[in-house]
């Protein structure tokens, strides 16, 4: 084999590489002479066919495998004796190689052109200092979602004709939305459901239905968002005809050891306890997304690395679809309507560019070091992954098991958490308690 380097620069490199005749007519020869032993055609002992029969009947698909098979072990081993790394699957273009069927007598011509993983200088990771904000599931938060519990196991009851609906009171309503006078597609409803001054409509619809009665139509006035999901009605005025149909009154039940009762429990404590280990789960899940973060901000900050422009390019396309697709939909932040599509583009890029870093980075922090994901580690995630369709995890499952690509998904977020946990280990961390809002607020960008 002859291998010829045409590039190197930067992660690029390219290489010409010729194999010889003589070894891919030996390998076709000996393929076409494995299936001649066991052939059977009419006018023929098994085994007695001649080479040129066979060659004729099966020739072009033996070449076909041969020629693949040449190319991908040359392949390996220009990577393997140089040392290579690709970032991704190398592109290969093949040289016209002629007749399939016909005497191979002209050597195999291929060329090769790849980008590398770069060479990642591992960062001091005992220089680095982090804040770790952690909170405590406190009375006032327990005592918030039992209101919570008991508003969801309310019962309603009927308000005397002739009285106005009062916040947190509930309306059965026919209305018919307008824009200049005119109906608009989603705008008309009948027998909708809607508590008074309550969430999940447009802001100001159900507060102006305070005082409402059995039977009174009333029109109002609304605003629809800026930023509202259909492109159509975003920031438009609308008017409301609203025609009141029934009503009912809240009656909360007691937050007791028999509401307990309801959630599965057998005392109020039990349920306080309970509620007390999930809002605590849930707070230390978001203490553990806010020093992942701080975590890669810093590492970010100590590496420099040059890019593999493929894989930018890549995750950058990946972005970019995303962001095309809130446009159209009008789902764009402020922010980013305010900006022309040419620093939109430069922005999102280096966010393609800081993710594709880090990528390399902790993936690279995982290989030097020996971190691995186990199987009984992959088994407990598609485990977590099945519970999610509630009746079909045995099928989920059986998935998993038939279609061992789709377990892969699964593989990345374990294994950048054991490289998170390691990096932390040898950082200097200080936990910090604070507020359960504190915590749950935005970090600095």
């Amino acid at each position: 084999m002859q291998v010829t380097e045409t590039l190197s620069d930067g992660l690029k490199r390219a290489f010409t590489v010729v194999l010889p005749a003589t070894d891919i007519e030996g390998r076709r020869t000996a393929r076409l002479t494995d299936i001649g032993k066991n052939l059977r055609l009419p006018g023929f002992r098994p085994g007695k066919v001649p080479m040129t029969l066979v060659k004729q009947r099966y020739g072009t698909a033996v070449i076909a495998e041969v020629l693949q098979e040449s190319v991908n072990e040359a392949m390996q081993k220009v990577l393997s004796d140089r040392g290579l790394r690709p970032a991704g699957q190398p592109k290969v273009d093949l040289a016209d190689f002629g007749e399939p069927t016909a005497a191979l007598e002209k050597d195999l011509e291929f060329k090769v052109e790849l980008e590398l993983l770069p060479d990642i200088q591992m960062p001091d990771f005992t220089t680095i200092t982090l804040t770790r904000l952690r909170a405590d599931a406190g009375p006032e938060a327990i005592n918030r979602a039992l209101d919570q519990i008991a508003t969801r196991n309310r019962n309603l009851q009927d308000v005397a004709e002739g009285s106005g609906a009062e916040k947190g009171d509930v309306l059965t309503v026919d209305f018919l939305g307008k824009i200049d006078g005119v109906p608009f597609d989603g705008g008309a409803a009948t027998d909708a459901t809607v508590e008074v001054a309550g969430e999940g409509f447009i802001p100001g619809f159900t507060e102006q239905l305070e005082g409402i009665k059995i039977g009174e139509e009333r029109a109002i006035n609304v605003a629809f968002p800026a930023d509202y999901g259909a492109a159509a009605l975003a920031g438009k005025d609308a008017t409301f005809d609203i025609t009141a149909k029934t009503l009912k009154h809240p009656v909360l039940p007691a937050i007791d050891d028999e509401l307990a009762k309801k959630m599965g429990l057998e005392t109020l404590d039990a349920a306080k306890e309970m509620i007390a280990q999930q809002i605590q789960r849930e707070y230390d899940q978001l203490a553990r997304l806010r020093i992942k973060r701080q975590l890669l901000d810093a590492l970010a900050a100590q590496v420099d690395f040059a890019l593999p422009e493929t894989m930018v390019e890549a995750e950058f396309a990946q972005i970019w679809q995303r962001i095309e697709a809130d446009q159209k939909e009008g789902r764009q932040d402020d922010e980013d309507k305010a900006k022309d599509e040419a620093t939109l583009r430069a922005e999102y890029r280096t966010i393609a560019e800081r993710r594709v870093r880090l990528g390399l980075l902790l993936a690279d922090i995982g290989r030097v070091n020996g971190l691995t994901v186990s199987q009984e580690e992959l088994t407990r995630a598609m485990r977590v992954e099945a519970m999610r369709y509630p009746g079909q995890e045995a099928q989920v499952m059986d998935f998993f098991r038939q279609n061992p690509q789709a377990i892969e998904p699964l593989r990345g977020p374990i294994f950048e958490d054991k490289v998170v946990d390691y990096v932390l280990e040898l950082a200097t961390v200080t936990d910090e308690t604070v507020t359960p809002e504190v915590l749950a607020s935005a970090p600095e960008a």
